[in-house]
């Protein structure tokens, strides 16, 4: 559990040393730090299938903290969250060889990659509220280099604007967790007892971060602005760790740890439903391919949001499933987007179109990876989108369940529509080459996984059924 962690966040910053010497070395140690804590993951995992829990603690005392403050923890929850980062940053990693080798600043790119995953890890595995604000924060400053990382104006502007919003929702969150240490004398999640309840006022403050990080309504103007970092770099904020930061916390305080009031199982879908159709919206109007794509992950957040909040275990379970569903997929669309917008040099659609002929193979796995999130069958996001709607109308929200499946409908209309436009129709720009290999095999891999994950859907489910017998006893 400890190497999970350890591995990537104090072995990225060995990385520039290591790119002064040999750039190879450094490409191939990057990947290899990433997959260690992929591997790392899976050794845990039938530890947790059996119902059990890994824990370190190394007992230094840390003030206020408590003589135990510093403490690791591996459950069912954990080591998903950790298994389908490390997996897909794995995958943006490698894709990273290929898109990434002529820019500059390439020491930099992958200190602040590799110490995204590790930050990544080190929230998951945190049992310490304040240790997760520091992870938490370490991520948002990652997050803030890589989006500027072409150091533009108008690319610093929006990395700045990144930064502020989901610091100062985090600023908001640290306080929620102060009001909590008040309240029971512990930082520890360990040592409160489940389904314990905290104030809506805690709440409220909590959400504000957790809703800033992921994106959400009224915080999400950040995301789709994020669209000038690396096509790399949006996927890794999108697919794989920053926006789903935001939702395995909420998983984590809100059902493993607090339970909340019934209000808010009424509020939080509200704010999703609100905040899918506004986001949804904007990807039918849009015309900048990787600002539909951003809209589009605003817009599923939302289901995940509120399969986890609407009171179902149905729902939870779907939830959890789209973590898993929306990352594969999403990740898929963000890095073939890379490769039309590297070989084209332009992101408007307007300006492309029957790309399909010299571009193959970046087209199937555009379309298999919009399968997925559109809930295509046997793809992987059939499944969790029907689990999550289903939990909804097990909950009694059947209303909601409609505003969804209308939500549901869009993404498939304004999907289609960016499928269309820059692979279908009349050739408009004529692309120098297809991606690189690296890049081709990353976007294929993404597609693949998003149909295995559907065809062999039953493997993941028998995990998150872990996570639910594991909380509910």
């Amino acid at each position: 559990m400890l190497l999970v962690v350890l591995v990537p966040f104090f072995g990225s910053l060995a990385l520039p040393l290591i790119g002064h010497f040999s750039i190879r070395l450094r490409n191939y140690l990057s990947l290899v730090m990433v997959l260690c804590s992929l591997i790392f993951s899976a050794l845990l995992l039938p530890v947790v299938l059996s119902n059990q829990t890994v824990s370190f603690s190394p007992g230094l005392d840390m003030g206020f903290l408590g003589k135990d403050s510093i403490i690791f923890r591996a459950d069912s929850l954990a080591v998903f969250m950790g298994m389908v980062s490390s997996l897909i940053g794995s995958i943006i990693v490698f894709y990273s060889f290929g898109y990434i080798s002529h820019y500059d600043n390439q020491n930099e790119y992958y200190l602040m990659v590799v110490l995204f995953l590790g930050s990544m890890m080190g929230l998951v595995f945190s049992s310490n509220l304040i240790f997760l604000y520091l992870f938490w924060e370490v991520s948002a400053i990652c997050s803030w280099r890589l989006i500027g990382f072409f150091r533009e104006k108008d690319h610093v502007i929006k990395a700045d604007k990144a930064l502020l919003v989901t610091f100062g929702g985090a600023l908001f969150m640290l306080i929620g967790f102060i009001m909590i240490y008040m309240q029971y004398g512990t930082f520890d999640m360990t040592r409160i007892k489940h389904g314990a309840s905290i104030s809506n006022e805690a709440v409220l403050l909590i959400m504000c971060g957790i809703l800033s990080k992921s994106s959400t309504l009224p915080f999400h103007t950040w995301l789709p602005d994020a669209g000038v970092a690396p096509s790399p770099v949006t996927s890794l904020l999108h697919a794989a760790i920053l926006v789903k930061i935001g939702v395995y916390v909420f998983a984590r305080l809100f059902f493993v740890t607090f339970s909340l009031e019934s209000v808010w199982h009424h509020v939080i879908p509200v704010i999703a439903a609100v905040s899918a159709l506004v986001s949804a919206g904007a990807a039918i109007i849009e015309t900048d391919i990787k600002r539909i794509i951003a809209y589009s992950t605003i817009s599923q957040i939302g289901f995940i949001f509120l399969g986890l909040s609407c009171g179902s275990s149905l729902g939870v379970a779907g939830g959890l499933l789209y973590i898993l569903m929306h990352g594969l997929a999403k990740g898929g669309l963000f890095l073939c987007a890379g490769i039309v917008e590297q070989n084209t040099k332009t992101k408007d659609i307007t300006k492309l179109g029957g790309l399909i002929t010299a571009m193959p193979v970046t087209a199937i796995t555009f379309i298999a990876c919009s399968f997925s999130i559109m809930g295509i069958p046997p793809f992987g996001g059939f499944f969790c989108k029907y689990m999550v709607i289903g939990g909804t109308v097990e909950a009694g929200q059947t209303w909601m369940a409609f505003v969804f499946i209308l939500g549901a409908i869009m993404t498939m209309i304004y999907l289609l529509r960016l499928f269309i436009s820059v692979f279908m129709g009349n050739v408009k720009t004529q692309p120098s080459k297809e991606g690189s290999s690296t890049m081709l095999i990353s976007v294929s891999t993404l597609a693949f996984l998003s149909l295995a994950a559907g065809l062999l859907v039953y493997y993941p489910s028998a995990l998150i059924q872990n996570i639910l017998k594991g909380v509910t006893g």
